[in-house]
């Protein structure tokens, strides 16, 4: 990039920040809302539970539209590597603290068997591993298939872009983060459905409520960079182009 862009780093900041918080509180506890819905295939209920980084976790893919929308996938995918990057960071930190013996006074009133309970999947790699992959899959499909809508629809109805690529991005996201993290036993299989319906549905309707910031953050953020990226010809790769 030739001119200097005032915001792009905060906004990576923002990215990153959102994306180390919302995974260790997937690993810190899991929510029950109480509510169930008809089994898909069982057809026993499914009660509504989701894990807690649920509840932050969209607004990288809010973040993610607006890089996409705003700087192109190239710039998005430089975030999203450092995303990745920093996650991995953390979740190493994570592991070598469980391999650290424990001090006795800590032990007295926490202890190592609360760290594994509450830290254990960012210390053992059950949600690292989950993590990493869902995000490296969903994010990057998010983006590239929003970069591409962009083209073909000329840049109009954002909301209708972002949206769109947000249903395919957010559910391999679901997918692949639940199914890595229930073979490596982080998660029961008995919480699969719940958790990929409640996360998926839930993920989505935080991007729907939260459109009207999106489309206003990527209004001000175009006027103040003085930039409007449309990736015509770029190649959608993930790791070069």
């Amino acid at each position: 990039m030739v001119q200097r862009l005032r915001y792009y780093d905060l906004v990576m900041a923002s990215f990153v920040a959102v994306l180390i918080t919302s995974n260790v509180a997937s690993s810190a506890k899991i929510v029950q809302l109480g509510i169930s819905l008809p089994g898909l295939w069982s057809g026993a209920p499914i009660q509504l539970a989701f894990d807690g980084g649920t509840i932050l976790f969209p607004i990288s893919y809010i973040l993610g539209d607006i890089l996409t929308e705003v700087y192109g996938f190239k710039a998005s995918r430089r975030v999203i590597w450092t995303g990745f990057a920093a996650l991995a960071l953390t979740s190493l930190l994570f592991f070598l603290l469980k391999l650290l013996p424990g001090d006795p006074v800590w032990e007295s009133y926490a202890g190592s068997a609360a760290y594994d309970a509450i830290l254990g999947g960012m210390s053992s790699g059950g949600i690292a591993a989950a993590s990493l992959l869902a995000f490296l899959i969903g994010s990057f499909s998010n983006s590239a298939i929003l970069s591409r809508m962009k083209v073909i629809m000329k840049g109009r109805l954002l909301w209708v872009r972002a949206i769109g690529s947000s249903l395919v991005g957010e559910l391999l996201d679901s997918l692949v983060f639940v199914f890595i993290a229930s073979i490596t036993g982080v998660f029961a299989w008995e919480l699969f459905q719940t958790l990929v319906l409640t996360n998926y549905l839930l993920k989505l309707s935080v991007e729907v409520v939260l459109f009207p910031i999106t489309f206003l953050a990527v209004k001000k953020l175009k006027k103040a960079e003085g930039i409007d990226t449309y990736d015509t010809g770029v190649k959608l790769n993930p790791f070069i182009g």
